[in-house]
Order: C-alpha cells, then structure tokens, then sequence
C-alpha cells in the first residue's frame, strides 16, 4: 500500500504516529494510499523547521524571492497534466476541470511574482519641515493553511505563493482525502530553489490542526471549508492572538429575470450546478427564475440538458465526461439523505440523481445530476450547503422578492444575474448582500489580482484570499518618520552599474 508521509525541512520525512487516514479514489471506491497522519510534536516539528527557517529567508530581497516563484511557476505549468491526473485519481473531478484548476492556482503564483512592486510601501516627502515618513510592509513570521478536499491544487496556492512572497514561511495541512498534490507540489518549490524548511507539508487531522491554532510561532492561518470549522479556526486562533482567514459554506443564487438569454443561462447553470460534482463553494445551487413563464421554460431546457449530462470516472481514454464522482462514500451518502430530506419537506424532485445508471462505475461514489422544483426558504436543502449536484428552483415573483430571498440567507459567498437589463444588473450589484457577484457570468471567481471572499457566514476575519488583501494578510505596516541634521555631506563618485 503506498503511504504518503510529511514534507519537512525540504524533503519527504516518515511519519512517526501510526496512525494513518485511507485515501481512495473515488471512481472505483478502492483505497489507492493512506496518509500519515501527524501528531502534535510532529506538527510542532514542522513550525520548528519553518520557524527556523524564517529570520534568513525574510531577509532575502523581493525580487529573489520573486525568481524562485517564477521557476515554480514554469515547473508548475510543466507538470500540469500530472498535477491535473493526481487530482482526478483522488478527488474524482473529471480531467480537464483539474486542469482548470491548477491554472486559477497559478494566476495566483503569477500575482505573487510581482512582490517587488506589491511589496514596496508608501512614502510622503516633507510631510514637516525637513521630516519624511515612510512605511515598510514586512513579513509575519510562519503562516499556515488548513485547505479543503475540493481543491487540492488550488486553495494552497491561493495561500503559500502570496505568504512566500511577502518573506515568511509556510506550513501547509492539506485535507487527508487527497494529500499527494500539495506534497508534489512541495517538491517542485524545491527543485525551483526554495530553501528547506521555508515551506513543510504536515498531513494530520484535528490534532495537527489546533496545534496550528495555539502554537505561539504561528502568526497567521488561512482557511477554506465548512462553516462550522471555519468559525472554529478564527475564534480558536484570534484567541491566541493569531491574523486569520478563514473561508466557510456557501448557498449561491443565480436570479433569472424575463428578458434573460434563457438558453445562454442554461448552459451557464449546467455548468455552475453540476461541475466538479458541485463540489465546490462558488457553484450555483439556487436558481431563482423571476415570474412563472420563466421558471417553466428554465424547468423544461434544465430537465433537457440533464438528460444529455454525462456522468463517470475523472480519468478516461476519450473525451472527458462532464461531471465526475463524489469525493467520499461517507459524502456520497449525505447528498443522497439531502435529496430524500426534500422530498420529504414536499419539494417537486423532477429528476433524481440517485437513479442515474453510470456505465462501469463499480463501486464509485457516483450519483447524477439532480434538479428540484419548487423549493422554498424554509426548507434544508435551501438553507443548507449540500455539496454536490442538487440544484434547486425557487420561484421568485419579482425581482424585489428574488433580493430578499437572497439577503435573508446566512450565507453571502457568491451569486449572478442574468439579465439583459443594465438598470436591474446596477441595482442587484448594489443591494444584494454578498461578497462576489456575476453578471451573466456564473461563477464570479475574481481573478488572482483581486481578492477572493464572500460576506456574511461565509467569511470570517476583515480580509479576503489572494490580491491586494492576500499581500495585506501576510505582511504587517511599519511607519518610519524621520529627519536628518543638515550640513552633513560625503562626496563619493560611483561609476559603476548597481546590482544584486
């Protein structure tokens, strides 16, 4: 069985627990490895090393450390069809999606390759007679992510690349569902020429994690997952005096008002709803048609569509399927108890995934794609964020009672419009009570030189990931004011050219 350790101080170093998590690959529901899974000393251990590592590798210069990350960036996009194959085989997400993924992870890394301009500060002359002020942005010290299954690529390098950057190191804890990208991933940064101990992978569970939270040397940690864990990340890590993002649950709209391209919403809701499984915290799961006659011809054109989705393994000889399988059998089981709870509260189940027949499928952790009718704010698949291809209509009668419906809801992660009116997309973009909107764009995921993050439960700190506020996270201001006595000069000729 191939067993996948820790990554410390620059290289793959056994873990000492014996405890170890199964890892499968969900197509075929057979176990492929198992992950160490750490505990607290070896945890501890990783901060040690990155702690260490610290006071040399913030004291190389931003363009640098600049160098490196544009060595990684060329390593990345050369091993992207193997990152993209170790994703599949362990999350299930179909191939050509977990492309797609480590391409939105590296818009990231190139943001970070511009740190010597992100990273310089600000600066007023005279600001009193012969008196300048200036301010440096200078790193943290060690940072950690805890990231999710759902994007093993993705979410860590929307945290490391940015905290590298800035000058601090890092101690990534991956989900134990799918540990080996983030470890190959490590690999690369060092045959890019990070220096060992700036950047440890420490695979583990909730043990690892609180140490993560308490341990003094961490100064910051990015999070991205549930709701509940994500509020227990910030209270536990604020209460130790620790920076913190930490990302939760989404339940995104799409409101489809009369004059919208119907057939353009359609296809942009196949893909939005039923992508990656639904796995993931920027798909639509809520499609609000305004008035009748628009919420029949979206019913109809859906339950079309649906009977072309093509559902099966991530990996395969052809064309790609449209939508892989679940990432757990545990997983699958609760998005199968979530459609039989809408039946339940009387929700129309107008075609139940469950059903679905996937050719070869064995014992995968597949369902179909599912499409509700008919539901309503009170209910639990409204309310809550089920994680999978369960898409629900909820019938809006106006676009007054489609913004309420919204803005009433815990969760502000992301929502979309799809009109062909300007005044109503101005109106939404401005009353709707969530972080990032799309206008006739399905899933608003702000590109890497904007940040990333919702409102509401599904964001805890004042920052968001990745952008100008990713730069803000992992540095800390330094305010300089200074005057000089006058009447002091040294005359020194310089003739030749300033280097590195």
């Amino acid at each position: 069985m191939n067993q996948i350790h820790h990554f410390l101080n620059g290289s793959i170093v056994e873990g000492r627990s014996q405890r170890f998590a199964p890892v499968y690959n969900p197509a075929t529901g057979e176990q492929s490895a198992q992950v160490a899974l750490a505990t607290a000393d070896e945890t501890r251990d990783a901060v040690r090393q990155a702690h260490d590592a610290f006071a040399a590798w913030s004291r190389v210069s931003p363009l640098k450390r600049s160098r490196i990350l544009f060595k990684f960036k060329a390593l990345v996009e050369a091993h992207t069809d193997e990152l993209a194959a170790m994703i599949s085989r362990e999350h299930g997400k179909v191939f050509s999606d977990a492309k797609g993924e480590v391409t939105r992870g590296l818009e990231v890394v190139e943001f970070a390759c511009g740190i010597p301009h992100l990273q310089k500060g600000e600066h007023s002359m005279n600001v009193g007679t012969g008196v300048d002020s200036y301010s440096m942005m200078q790193p943290l010290g060690v940072c950690a992510g805890i990231s999710p299954f759902n994007f093993p690529a993705m979410v860590p390098m929307w945290m490391f690349p940015i905290a590298l950057a800035c000058g601090n190191t890092f101690v990534m804890k991956p989900s134990e569902k799918d540990p080996s990208t983030p470890m190959r991933l490590a690999e690369l940064l060092k045959e890019a020429g990070l220096p060992d101990g700036v950047f440890n992978v420490v695979n583990g569970d909730k043990e690892s994690v609180d140490v993560l939270l308490t341990d003094e040397r961490v100064q910051a940690v990015s999070f991205v997952g549930s709701t509940p864990i994500a509020e227990y990340i910030y209270a536990t890590a604020s209460a130790h005096g620790k920076r913190v993002q930490a990302l939760g649950g989404a339940k995104n709209h799409m409101v489809i008002m009369p004059d919208a391209d119907l057939d353009q919403a359609v296809d942009a809701l196949m893909g939005a709803a039923y992508g990656s499984a639904g796995e993931r915290c920027m798909a639509i799961s809520v499609a609000v048609p305004v008035g009748e006659q628009t919420a029949q011809r979206l019913r109809e054109k859906l339950i079309a569509r649906l009977e072309t989705l093509r559902v099966g393994p991530g990996l395969v000889d052809g064309p790609d399927n449209d939508m892989g399988p679940l990432v757990t059998k545990e997983h699958l089981e609760k998005v199968k108890g979530y459609i039989a709870t809408g039946v339940e509260e009387g929700a129309e189940l107008v075609v139940d995934g469950r059903e679905a027949v996937i050719e070869g499928s064995g014992d995968g952790y597949f369902v179909g794609g599912t499409l509700f009718d008919r539901v309503t704010p009170g209910m639990r698949i409204h309310a809550e964020e089920i994680f999978g291809p369960v898409l629900a209509i909820a019938r809006a009668a106006s676009f007054d009672d489609a913004v309420a419906m919204i803005n009433a809801h815990e969760y502000g992660n992301g929502t979309a419009i799809f009109t062909r009116d300007g005044d109503a997309a101005r109106q939404y973009c401005e009353q709707i009570q969530v972080g990032m909107v799309g206008v006739n764009v399905p899933i608003p995921v702000p590109m890497a030189f904007h940040s990333f993050g919702g409102w509401k439960r599904s964001l805890f700190g004042p920052l968001h990931m990745h952008g100008p506020d990713g730069v803000r996270f992992n540095t800390r201001m330094k305010t300089i004011t200074q005057r000089w006595p006058s009447g002091i000069r040294e005359e020194t000729n310089h003739f030749t050219m300033p280097t590195l």
